[in-house]
């Protein structure tokens, strides 16, 4: 099920989504994670939203990868079938392409999408949990 948020402090709700969706899976404010990001930016001498950026970010914080299942290849994996499939535990999920053809960050919680827009009919590629979850 969808679920609106946005963890932006001014409401905006284009270009961030990767600070949007890491600041509600990490517990902490968008500007806590915005800082951090660009910290590892900078280290890399990156972009905050660039996807190695980020994903190193993660990976520091002990967030492992994973590619979707591909659990039904001839018709697409959707968000929504990911949320079915994956009803406990927090995930990033990464949509390279979006049916407005840019790339995409959301937030799944327990089974629900979180996020400013209802993205469950596009296609993610890589998942991101704790390492802590059991999948």
């Amino acid at each position: 099920m969808f679920i609106f948020v946005n963890r932006n402090p001014y409401k905006k709700r284009v270009g961030d989504c990767v600070v949007r969706a890491l600041s509600y899976a990490t517990n902490q404010s968008w500007d806590d994670t915005f800082n951090a990001l660009c910290d590892e930016a900078y280290r890399r001498k990156e972009m905050p939203s660039w996807n190695p950026t980020w994903w190193a970010y993660l990976k520091n914080q002990g967030w492992v990868r994973h590619m979707v299942p591909d659990a039904c290849p001839d018709c697409g994996y959707t968000v929504d079938m990911f949320c079915e499939d994956f009803p406990q535990g927090t995930y990033i999920l990464f949509i390279p392409t979006t049916a407005d053809g840019v790339g995409h960050v959301t937030v799944v919680d327990h089974g629900d999408i979180l996020d400013t827009w209802d993205c469950s009919d596009e296609l993610p590629l890589i998942f991101w949990r704790k390492e802590d979850y059991d999948v």
